[in-house]
């Protein structure tokens, strides 16, 4: 995939978590919503094994796994491990995306209104969630995990070709297990998560990136 490609998947995961407004909504979404925002709102760092699985308009599918870790303010670190190695990090004012199979990474800046890139750092600078979502609900859709909810999400701004958004909370524990997002175009992006490590103490130099010898240096937008 390309860059481009690859931001607009984190950016579609980044708005996972936000809560939304309803007139009246039921007690138990209500719980929930206030359970989000007071775990993500204190949360400092995190970090999970993960899945995404891609399919997209013409039914092509890929699945690829690897670990993550994400640490205020707008660092993070995607580690591809299957089928393909990928690194992608931001150090908090640049972005770095390393295909060793390619021997290139293409280096781009943090922008304003951009630095959403992957799953709950969305989440992480907010303090309001309700503000951000147009709209929430209970989903009927069937939980990958038993216990789980599905919410049904859609959000007040986000980027054009973002649609629709599915995520699977445990209402025990306030976490995010599972987000699917829908695009314009009907490309779908699912990432599961598992071994999840709340305020997880990762090092500066996880989210350090040094271009190794005999790889092309790629400018980004």
């Amino acid at each position: 995939m390309t860059l481009k490609l690859w931001l607009t998947t984190i950016v579609l995961a980044s708005f996972c978590v936000s809560a939304l407004c309803l007139s009246s909504p039921p007690e138990d979404l209500n719980k929930i919503i206030d359970g989000l925002q007071a775990k993500y709102g204190s949360m400092t760092s995190m970090a999970a094994d993960f899945r995404q699985h891609y399919v997209d308009q013409s039914g092509r599918s890929l699945i690829e796994s690897g670990h993550v870790i994400i640490k205020r303010p707008n660092k993070m670190r995607w580690d591809y491990t299957t089928p393909e190695k990928k690194l992608f990090v931001s150090d908090g004012q640049k972005l770095y995306f390393y295909v060793p199979e390619d021997k290139q990474v293409t280096v781009s800046a943090v922008k304003e209104g951009t630095d959403p890139r992957t799953p709950f750092m969305f989440l992480l600078r907010r303090s309001n969630l309700r503000k951000d979502f147009e709209s929430i609900t209970l989903s009927n859709e069937s939980p990958i995990f038993a216990g789980d909810v599905v919410l049904s999400m859609i959000p007040r701004r986000a980027p054009a070709d973002f649609k629709k958004l599915t995520v699977e909370v445990n209402p025990q524990t306030n976490q995010i297990r599972r987000m699917t997002n829908v695009d314009a175009a009907g490309t779908t992006q699912t990432f599961t998560f598992d071994n999840i490590k709340e305020n997880y103490a990762a090092s500066e130099s996880d989210f350090r990136f040094t271009t190794p010898p005999g790889v092309q240096v790629i400018k980004g937008s």
